[in-house]
C-alpha cells in the first residue's frame, strides 16, 4: 500500500474516531463539515484512500464507509480482532472452530493492552439499547462485569448479549426488548463486556 499524506491520515483517524463515538461511518458531507473544506474535496481525500486500500465501501450509499486492512509502515495503528460466527451447542465461543476471520479497527476504537473478539448480532432481544440484528459487536474479554453492563454470557451452553445484573442468590440477564422475559440462573460465565458496535447501512 502506498504512504499517506499527513492529511489523508488525519481524515482516516477521523473516521476511525466517528465510528467508536457513533458506531456507525461519517458521511462525506460530516467529513467536509469537520475540515471545513468542499465536499468534492472530502470526497477526493475519501477516494485517494480507497484507492491506497484504507477504506472500503458498499455501492454509493451513504455510511457505508468501513476501514480496511493495512499492511504499510503505519501499522501498527490498526489493529486486527478475531470475528467468531455462530456457536454451537458445546463448543466453546473462542474456540478455532467459531473463527470466522478478523476484522480491522484503527487503535483509538480500542483500549490499550486489552484483548477483544467481535461476534455478529443475532435476534432482536437488544434492540432497545440500539443493538440490531447484523450489527458486529466488539467486545472486550473479561470475566466479570458490572451491574448494568452489556456482557457476553454463557448460560446453558448458550451464548448470549444481555444487559448483567447480580441479585442475591442469581443473576439475571435482561434483554432491551419488552417481547423478552429476563434470563436468571446462579451458573453464568461471563466471556466479556460490550465495548462497541459496527453496523452496516
Amino acid at each position: 500500500m502506498k504512504e499517506l499524506t499527513e492529511r489523508q491520515k488525519d481524515v482516516l483517524a477521523f473516521i476511525s474516531e466517528f465510528f467508536r463515538k457513533n458506531s456507525y461511518p461519517a458521511t462525506i458531507r460530516e467529513i467536509a463539515d469537520h475540515f471545513s473544506i468542499s465536499v468534492k474535496g472530502a470526497h477526493d481525500h475519501i477516494t485517494a484512500l480507497r484507492k491506497k486500500g484504507f477504506l472500503k465501501q458498499s455501492g454509493k450509499k451513504p455510511r457505508t464507509m468501513g476501514l480496511t486492512h493495512v499492511t504499510h509502515d503505519d501499522s501498527s495503528e490498526m489493529i486486527e480482532i478475531p470475528l467468531l460466527g455462530s456457536v454451537a451447542a458445546g463448543i466453546p465461543i473462542l474456540a478455532q472452530e467459531n473463527f470466522d476471520g478478523n476484522i480491522v479497527l484503527h487503535h483509538s476504537m480500542l483500549r490499550k493492552n486489552r484483548e477483544y473478539f467481535a461476534l455478529k448480532v443475532k435476534g432482536d432481544s437488544m434492540k432497545d439499547a440500539g443493538i440490531l440484528e447484523g450489527d458486529t459487536a466488539i467486545i472486550e474479554k473479561q470475566n466479570a462485569v458490572n451491574n448494568g453492563d452489556i456482557a457476553v454470557a454463557v448460560i446453558d451452553e448458550a451464548v448470549t448479549l444481555k444487559r448483567y445484573f447480580k441479585e442475591n442468590s442469581r443473576i439475571r440477564l435482561q434483554a432491551e426488548n419488552p417481547d423478552y422475559k429476563p434470563i436468571y440462573s446462579q451458573d453464568v460465565k461471563i466471556l466479556g463486556k460490550l465495548s462497541g458496535i459496527i453496523r452496516n447501512y
